[in-house]
């Protein structure tokens, strides 16, 4: 594939040292840090209608490391008014990020999508990485359109149709018992062959796609005044937040909207560091249902309080009940099926109503379909006698 014209170099996240961009496309730098690819913006000519008129997440190539990709039309997905939902919050506008309508229902596609390119472009014939269950079920799809060969490590407890489709996807998967981190264990552990990593910050493309999340949101609606997002792996929240630093160095935004990530109450690291102002420690008891939550030591973790911190924003914790709430009134009152994860996201934002005026546009970023946690989603109307 070739490389974008604006795309310069790696850059280290924590000691600032470069190297040329055909150096790497996976691993970290000498520092044992994440790589963050860098662009000459003086080489970027876009306006705010370049953004509105995306249909897809490659429309944004200049300020991606690829000028084309492994791609199956991910991107360009609706944003959607809940008029209901906002008039419940006391906020002039609630408009949800409908990131279930990629091609595989998650937000991680963008990311996949990246970085399976990185692997044709490293010519691998086996890719492979750790995942709750969304990143292996995409993973696959992308290796799959790309003709290369997949391994997902996925938790026991991942939910059912992202097994599925791992395997219908035509990916090799492995079923580790427990959490998250036995399944990432078991890769390094289990996998004899050498393989090409798709995992999130060991390969310094696949935040990148995240980034464009950032683009299409200002061509839609312009500056909202806050995006809520769930944190997981921080992956997301630090991608979202370097596209609004792009477009402030394009002069597309005047300043970065405050980033509100969310997490799930009982597997919280990341906005326990973000309240004590110190780095992310490793979440000991991590106990959420939320299985793409339940991340105890997020590899982004430290990107992400910085990132958040920036835009002025902050991390909240949301208990499951809230979380579940949340995504199934996004279902009865917008007809919106946001999955679990995306739950967080809604219910930090009626969480934090109360800190908005009248007004006030707000962006909930759903992460994922509703029909991956939809025995979860139908448990909790059953908690409640429906």
């Amino acid at each position: 594939m070739e490389q974008s014209d604006a795309f310069r170099a790696l850059r280290c996240t924590a000691t600032g040292e470069e190297r040329p961009p055909e150096a790497t496309w996976t691993g970290r730098s000498d520092a044992g840090a994440p790589l963050n690819p860098v662009y000459d913006y003086d080489a970027v000519d876009w306006t705010r209608t370049t953004l509105a008129d995306a249909r897809s997440m490659w429309a944004f190539a200049e300020l991606l490391p690829f000028a084309s990709g492994v791609s199956a039309g991910e991107g360009g997905t609706p944003l959607v008014g809940a008029p209901a939902l906002a008039e419940e919050l006391g906020v002039g506008s609630l408009l949800v990020k409908d990131e279930g309508r990629n091609p595989t229902g998650t937000v991680l596609d963008r990311g996949l999508s990246l970085a399976v390119t990185a692997a044709t472009e490293a010519d691998a014939d086996l890719v492979a990485h750790a995942s709750p269950g969304n990143g292996g079920q995409s993973g696959a799809a992308y290796a799959s359109r790309a003709g290369i060969r997949s391994y997902a490590f996925v938790p026991s407890r991942a939910p059912f149709p992202n097994k599925a489709m791992t395997n219908v996807h035509g990916g090799e998967m492995r079923v580790a018992g427990g959490r998250y981190p036995d399944a990432l264990d078991a890769l390094h552990s289990q996998l004899e062959s050498s393989w090409f990593t798709l995992q999130e910050f060991d390969t310094p493309v696949r935040h990148e796609g995240y980034k464009t999340l950032a683009y299409e949101l200002v061509g839609e609606v312009g500056e909202p005044d806050a995006v809520f997002v769930p944190a997981s792996t921080g992956e997301v929240v630090y991608g979202l937040v370097e596209g609004f630093r792009d477009l402030r160095e394009l002069g597309l935004v005047d300043d970065l909207p405050r980033v509100i990530a969310a997490q799930a109450s009982g597997c919280a690291p990341i906005a326990a560091a973000f309240e004590s102002g110190g780095p992310v420690e490793t979440w000991e008891h991590p106990d959420t249902i939320v299985g793409e939550l339940e991340i105890p030591d997020p590899a982004g973790g430290d990107l992400a309080v910085e990132a958040v911190s920036e835009t002025g924003g902050r991390v909240v914790t949301v208990d499951d009940e809230e979380i579940l709430g949340s995504a199934v009134a996004a279902a009865q009152g917008a007809a919106l099926e946001v999955g679990a994860a995306g739950g967080a996201a809604a219910a930090a934002a009626d969480a934090l109503a109360d800190e908005f005026d009248g007004d006030a546009t707000l962006v909930v970023v759903n992460t994922e379909s509703g029909v991956k946690t939809a025995d979860i989603l139908r448990s909790h109307l059953m908690g409640q006698g429906i």
